[in-house]
């Protein structure tokens, strides 16, 4: 049937210096993480990876989407920015149409285009059906085991197929599925997302629930399941869009399901609603954490089909950078218009920071025009489809620049005062955010600085040296401190401390004030002995992940001045007996060291360049004892 999906996108690939072709043996198991992994980190994203010996029949591609440049090769040579500049011409001209038949008549010429990309339905056999295995097994496919403490093998790039079984409109999901033997897997939908609502639907009407998963074919497919459309939006019309041409789909063998035709493998099966849930993790996950062991349903494959030929996609998660965040920076610029459009129609810019790691970090700028805007901006994106799983958010105005970070935060501290322009709520959060107090559920913080610059007396560098030196010596638990920051003009310090005794983040900032009393550095952060405070990055990291915003973070007033707050915000590992935090605590995703010298080994072979440290060496500092779960306190 020719080249295809997959096929095609290696063909670019290779064309443009975008991929690292791999024939030495790499094990699935460990290993391919560990070269991915070092390789992702790399400058802009570094290579694509095909590993043709894996020990299977099928090569694997893995990092296809992990940078600016394979994004755009994937979206067929058009860049992000072009294809929302589409999307915001087609908003603005239906945001401003009015009734009357003149109006509608001039919409008929666009609503025609969308409505020729919708997906077409094939009767016949596609690409993906050339091949049906006469007895399906999982283990004839190259499925990652990523990290250490996994708890087995994970199908990590998914294309799940499901329906609601009330109107029979399609959804396409990406969740993970742990393969359990060789016809079962988990199916690792949380409980907001599309795929679980489906569950809980057919569950209700007592029927069982046809899944269908496709593996690789075109890439554009692979981004729009893990786009943030709205329920009830068939992603392969925005898959349409992308590629100027719709859809091919085709009928599966054994369920009532349809799935693209080009794919390179097709795995169908079923869930039964009323089939006990199984335990499914722990895995490595995108939050740079484990995320941890919990009871999800079981996935019943009925058949597998797949392409000559084919090609097993795969993706890795863990500490950032990885793939993911090339995807999530996609995804803002896709869908800045539709946000703009339907939620905040004075927003200008929004970004969200990889070490935010898709929900806990996100900025906003926006034309401010009336007092309280921010705030009602913050609501607003808390209130947003997946936004509402948001930690901090910053409203900056429009003519900041939301990705110079330093620059960012030398405007952002001369416009907020912790005392008047803070913005606390309460609300859901995300899964897998390990640090909320109650699961799925804790407090958000907002930072409005669209104000007018303020006139703030900040305390430099060389001013607070000498007080620091002395606090530093009556306060032995203190490791390091980062007092760099305020001479560049950014108000800040960042103080890690060994944690020995309850409520001692508090009693240390209850000290700060009283000792800079005439000092002012309005935003404290606290981390444990084992961050290091000069690698910003990794502070941000370590932030995002580990504070719950009603917790752990609080403003004080500055003693010189009632009117000035001080932000204080405690990034430490929270434990039951020194927080009172009753949750496991989960490990930072690093690989074992037995594995890391086998890839040094190995490199030379690779035609991967010069030798690459693995990043889980210098992350190592972060490893608590225990396994997926950090041990608790002795």
């Amino acid at each position: 049937m020719g080249k295809s999906g997959s096929h095609i996108f290696i063909e670019r690939l290779r064309k443009n210096s975008e991929l690292i072709e791999i024939s030495e043996k790499i094990n699935p198991v460990l290993e391919i993480t560990e070269i991915t992994d070092r390789i992702s980190k790399q400058k802009n994203g570094g290579k694509a990876l095909l590993f043709t010996n894996n020990g299977t029949g099928f090569p694997l591609l893995i990092n296809s989407l992990g940078s600016a440049e394979r994004i755009r090769i994937a979206f067929g040579g058009k860049d992000p920015d072009s294809i929302a500049g589409a999307i915001d011409s087609i908003a603005k001209q239906i945001a401003v149409s009015q009734p009357g038949l003149l109006n509608k008549i001039r919409m008929i010429p666009r609503l025609g285009k969308i409505g020729s990309l919708i997906p077409k339905k094939l009767n016949r056999r596609g690409i993906c059906q050339e091949v049906v295995m006469e007895k399906p097994d999982l283990g004839k496919l190259p499925v990652l085991k990523c990290w250490p403490h996994d708890g087995g093998p994970f199908i990590t790039l998914p294309l799940v197929h499901t329906k609601d079984p009330a109107t029979g409109n399609p959804n396409l999901g990406m969740y993970r599925m742990q393969v359990f033997d060789s016809l079962t897997t988990g199916m690792h939908w949380h409980m907001h997302k599309t795929g679980a609502r489906h569950f809980r639907a057919c569950r209700e009407a007592g029927q069982i629930m046809p899944v269908a998963v496709a593996i690789g074919g075109d890439p554009v497919y692979t981004y729009c399941a893990t786009a943030p459309l709205p329920d009830g939006i068939d992603e392969y019309i925005l898959a349409g869009y992308i590629r100027s041409k719709p859809v091919k789909l085709v009928k599966c063998l054994t369920q009532d399901m349809w799935v693209p035709e080009d794919a390179d493998i097709i795995i169908e099966g079923y869930v039964d609603p009323e089939e006990d849930l199984a335990l499914e993790g722990p895995f490595g996950d995108h939050t740079g954490f484990y995320s941890l062991a919990d009871y999800y349903p079981k996935f019943h494959i009925t058949c597998i089909t797949h392409r000559k030929n084919a090609v097993y996609s795969a993706t890795i998660v863990g500490i950032p950078p990885q793939e993911d965040a090339w995807i999530a920076l996609a995804t803002e610029k896709l869908f800045l218009p539709p946000i703009r459009l339907s939620i905040i129609p004075e927003l200008h810019d929004m970004h969200m920071p990889e070490t935010g790691v898709a929900h806990n970090i996100a900025l906003f700028s926006i034309k401010r025009d009336y007092p309280g805007q921010g705030k009602k901006v913050l609501s607003s994106i808390w209130g947003a489809g997946q936004m509402m799983f948001n930690k901090f958010a910053l409203v900056a105005d429009q003519n900041t620049h939301l990705r110079d970070y330093k620059s960012l935060a030398r405007d952002v501290c001369q416009r907020i005062n912790p005392a008047k322009d803070l913005f606390f709520a309460e609300g859901p959060l995300d899964v897998l955010d390990h640090a909320a107090q109650t699961f799925a559920f804790g407090g958000k913080l907002g930072f409005d600085a669209t104000g007018e610059k303020l006139q703030i007396p900040f305390s430099t560098e060389n001013e607070i040296l000498g007080v620091l030196a002395s606090f530093r010596n009556t306060h032995p638990e203190i490791i390091n401190v980062n007092s760099k920051l305020p001479g560049e003009g950014i108000p800040i310090i960042i103080m890690s401390f060994k944690k020995t005794r309850k409520g001692q983040a508090r009693e240390l900032a209850k000290d700060i004030l009283g000792t800079f009393k005439e000092e002012y550095i309005p935003l404290w952060i606290l981390v444990s002995d084992n961050v290091q405070v000069n690698d910003l990055y990794l502070v941000s990291w370590i932030v995002g992940n580990h504070i719950d915003p009603g917790r752990d973070t609080w403003v004080s007033s500055f003693p010189a001045n009632g009117d000035l707050g001080i932000l204080f915000m405690d990034a430490t590992r929270k434990t039951k007996e020194l927080d009172g935090f009753e949750r496991d605590w989960p490990n930072p995703v690093l690989m074992d060291e037995r594995t890391i010298r086998t890839i040094d080994k190995k490199w030379p072979s690779l035609n991967a360049g010069p030798l690459i440290k693995s990043p889980s060496v210098y992350y190592g500092q972060l490893r608590e004892t225990g396994g997926a779960v950090a041990a608790s306190d002795s």
